[in-house]
């Protein structure tokens, strides 16, 4: 098994032609927010990753392996929940909203200007069609967001050492109310 203990972010720093040369490893998620596990690579060579504890990962890094060699690591396509604003009942800040009670679960979020995307979970998606947003299945890469002390391209590492102050609302206190008899289902027609 060869060993790769180094990580290129984006592949930072290296010629094109070594990144398209590069051998590939496609993972989920659950995989590259670890920092040890073994992979397989597109030349079929075992890989042991053991990186720095706390690494996490992204689709586009590149593993150096012991011998050298070059890994440039894919986000693998998988199950997902994408999340958008319901145009007829609510605005685009409906996902702002969405944001700020799944960071409240520590949910893995990806943020995009017009979506989110969370692990599937239907407890989340029951709360996130109550809030009048349109949850859909999909399978596509997952790159969450690393949190403000996340590893790799988080933040400045240091502590505000205060607890969140106030109340935390049940998501339905900041539901503008209006009617729902006028035939329009929150579901958009997509199964849980």
């Amino acid at each position: 098994m060869l060993t790769a203990n180094k990580l290129m972010p984006q592949g930072g720093g290296l010629a094109p032609v070594l990144l398209k040369r590069a051998a590939t490893v496609e993972l989920d998620w659950d995989v590259r927010q670890k920092s040890r596990f073994d992979a397989t690579d597109s030349q079929g060579r075992q890989i042991g990753v053991f990186l720095p504890r706390g690494t996490a990962v992204r689709g586009g890094d590149v593993l150096v392996a012991e011998d050298g060699s070059l890994i440039k690591v894919i986000a693998a396509k998988q199950p997902v929940l994408v999340i958008t604003h319901c145009s007829e009942h609510g605005t685009p800040f409906d996902l702002t909203r969405a944001a700020y009670h799944l960071g409240n679960r520590h949910v893995p979020i990806e943020l995009k200007p017009d979506h989110l995307k969370i692990e599937p979970d239907h407890v989340l998606a029951g709360m996130l069609r109550s809030m009048h947003l349109i949850v859909r299945e999909a399978e596509e890469a997952f790159e969450p967001e690393g949190g403000a002390y996340g590893a790799h391209g988080g933040g400045h590492g240091h502590s505000h050492g205060a607890a969140p102050v106030g109340p935390v609302l049940h998501p339905d206190a900041y539901a503008a109310p209006h009617a729902h008899d006028h035939g329009h289902d929150h579901s958009h027609g997509h199964s849980h």
